[in-house]
């Protein structure tokens, strides 16, 4: 049977590797692309099981068009308006009729990274992380869909698979991971939904503990 799976922020670095690893592996998988400017990924449209949208996320009437008969919503975003993203997000999938949410984040948001680390994250991420918070709460506050939310650490480019978790109220381990490994365990939840629901899972390569990410001079 198909699974049908709207991507939301379709060209960032982490679903772009997403829908390459579920495109390669899976034959019974359909993806909606959902981005502004779908001709950055007019390439995938050829594939019959790939469906590119031009789409915005503040626009209730394209995303509830968009999220029709899909199962699953995995959401990439980004913006000071995050919060907002996310309450749409979600009306649009209750309208729907669309449990399943797997929602990237970012590590911090709860001020959960530890001892020096956690000092060098705040004074360097400062405000940013304040949207992806606040739309984090909105999900967990809303308690509305079956989520999961990611919170990956600093992010490297290396092509590697190498990852760890650790849930919300657990003190969060290491200081980087590769976006290949926050894909891959995007694909795993895609693969097995009924796994993490309503977790807020930390994202973190092992043995990467220090005061800052090794890549930080």
């Amino acid at each position: 049977m198909t699974k049908n799976v709207l991507i939301l922020g379709a060209n960032g670095q982490i679903a772009r590797q997403v829908e390459d690893m579920l495109l390669d592996e899976q034959a019974d998988i359909h993806l909606t692309l959902f981005l502004r400017r779908s001709s950055r990924l007019q390439q995938l449209s050829s594939d019959e099981r790939v469906t590119v949208i031009d789409g915005d996320v503040l626009n209730m009437a394209s995303l509830k068009e968009a999220m029709h008969g899909q199962d699953i919503v995995y959401a990439n975003l980004d913006g000071s308006d995050l919060k907002e993203q996310a309450n749409n997000i979600m009306q649009a999938m209750n309208s729907v009729g669309v449990d399943r949410l797997i929602f990237v984040s970012a590590g911090g948001i709860y001020d959960e990274l530890p001892g020096k680390f956690g000092e060098w994250n705040k004074r360097v991420m400062g405000s940013i992380l304040v949207p992806y918070r606040e739309s984090v709460e909105a999900i967990e506050e809303a308690n509305s869909v079956d989520y999961t939310i990611l919170r990956p650490v600093w992010l490297t480019n290396y092509d590697e698979i190498d990852y760890e978790t650790t849930r919300k109220g657990e003190t969060f381990k290491g200081t980087e991971v590769s976006r290949k490994s926050v894909a891959a365990l995007v694909v795993q939840l895609i693969l097995h939904p009924e796994q993490e629901i309503g977790e807020s899972l930390g994202v973190n390569k092992p043995n990467t503990d220090g005061d800052k990410p090794a890549f930080f001079k």
